[in-house]
């Protein structure tokens, strides 16, 4: 309204009014010509408006349904926050992208270039919507933008340095497809020029066949460059658990390249480093276990990743959520060879999956399942369950939507009650 005070603005969203909290009422409220839609029907008079911006949260079945119950052929430019700021940004732009690891990978980059001096700024999930930016932007900005394959989806513009993290099925309950997923993440690299930059992940066959569609200059990184990262910090001042974060810090690393950063900053960036909350995040320790919270891993590959991590401990693991299409068949193998103890279901949906398919393996005869109907009694369970020097891990490789608000309201749920029982047992 600020930009546009005399133009006609509407709002839409299939929420009810009712539904919103008292802070977003009260600004809807306030605008007095402001035009809002609410409801299953909210869409219907979109076509009276000349430009669309769609948020990430509307899928391509829900704009293809729009479009199709129009009685006249559409004249309204439908866009998103996303393509408005790569369409105007006047600084250069480094996106990452990836299923998992994009929000650490992001954050890297940004602290890299913050600690160097550069004036940058991180944007995507994280933050201010990301139009707020363009208000203040400068040429010599540089805007580090975690960027989903909700907000790729339609881009016909790739940022100047593009990061690919990796690639598997996710997001099957809002794209039509793991191919229409795919093609929504190819957006990174595919329109860039031969004056970009592409940071991408070559043991990934997935990622490596979309780099060859890219004009880019290309910069791989694997498993086998991991002595990039040792040449300039030990592994064991990276603030940051498990092997597969040292290829997230590469990654940063050769992202930052073009602007010959000295090896001291970047050190002096990582070892500074706070990740996000619920990404593999340590709760605290009690009664001689550790509590993690990973509550971000929404797929079975990342709670796969993160059973490494501990491997050789006694593990009690939280795992099941609402179910987004994923096959959980190899994370029942990794339970099954892991040194998991105890299972613990969250809920109904996607841990009775997982419970059999790793119980019908074997060598995991003797592994203990258990059903919490909460986060309380999940968390009550480990604590009774787990031995000295075990790890209770939340890493539910499951959505967050038949239980909780979204993944940060079960994050803070498990870290609330992990401090509640530790608090008692001390």
């Amino acid at each position: 309204r600020k930009l546009f005070p005399h133009k006609v603005l509407a709002v839409g969203d299939k929420k009810k009014i009712g539904q919103f909290d008292k802070k977003i009422r009260a600004i809807l409220a306030k605008d007095k010509n402001l035009k809002k839609y609410f409801g299953q029907n909210y869409l219907a008079k979109a076509g009276d408006y000349d430009l669309i911006i769609k948020t990430p949260g509307i899928s391509r079945k829900e704009r293809s349904s729009f479009l199709q119950g129009r009685s006249e052929a559409p004249s309204s430019r439908i866009t998103s926050q996303a393509e408005i700021f790569y369409d105007n940004f006047p600084g250069l732009i480094i996106g990452v992208t990836g299923t998992k690891g994009k929000g650490t990978t992001s954050g890297l980059i940004y602290q890299i270039l913050k600690t160097a001096g550069f004036k940058a700024f991180w944007l995507g999930n994280v933050g201010k919507p990301v139009l707020q930016y363009l208000l203040k932007a400068k040429p010599d900005h540089i805007a580090v933008y975690e960027i989903s394959a909700q907000q790729l989806q339609g881009l016909k513009k790739s940022p100047q340095i593009a990061v690919f993290l990796n690639l598997f099925s996710d997001h099957l309950d809002y794209f039509v497809n793991f191919q229409d997923y795919t093609k929504a993440k190819a957006n990174i690299a595919i329109h860039q020029t031969k004056n970009d930059f592409l940071i991408y992940n070559s043991d990934d066959s997935l990622v490596k066949k979309i780099a060859q569609q890219s004009k880019a200059r290309k910069i791989a990184f694997s498993e086998t460059k991991l002595k990039i990262v040792k040449g300039i910090i030990n592994p064991k001042e990276i603030p940051l658990p498990g092997e597969f974060n040292q290829l997230n810090v590469l990654a940063a690393i050769l992202a930052t390249a073009p602007f010959n950063i000295p090896k001291e900053k970047i050190k002096k960036a990582i070892k500074n480093f706070h990740n996000l909350p619920h990404r593999l995040e340590f709760a605290g320790k009690y009664q001689g276990i550790e509590f993690y919270n990973n509550s971000m891993a929404t797929v079975p590959e990342t709670t796969i990743l993160d059973l490494k991590t501990f491997n050789g401990r006694p593990i009690s693991l939280i795992a099941g959520g609402s179910d987004k299409g994923s096959d959980y068949s190899l994370l029942a193998k990794e339970i099954a060879k892991s040194s998991v103890k105890n299972l613990i279901i969250l809920g109904q949906g996607t841990g009775q999956k997982i419970e059999e398919g790793a119980k019908l393996l074997p060598q995991r005869k003797e592994l203990r399942s258990f059903l919490a109907i909460t986060m309380r009694e999940a968390v009550k369970i480990c604590c009774q369950q787990t031995p000295r020097n075990g790890v209770c891990l939340l890493s539910p490789a499951s959505a967050s939507f038949n239980m909780f608000k979204d993944y940060q309201d079960r994050g803070k749920q498990f870290k609330k009650w992990v401090k509640k029982y530790g608090q008692k047992s001390n």
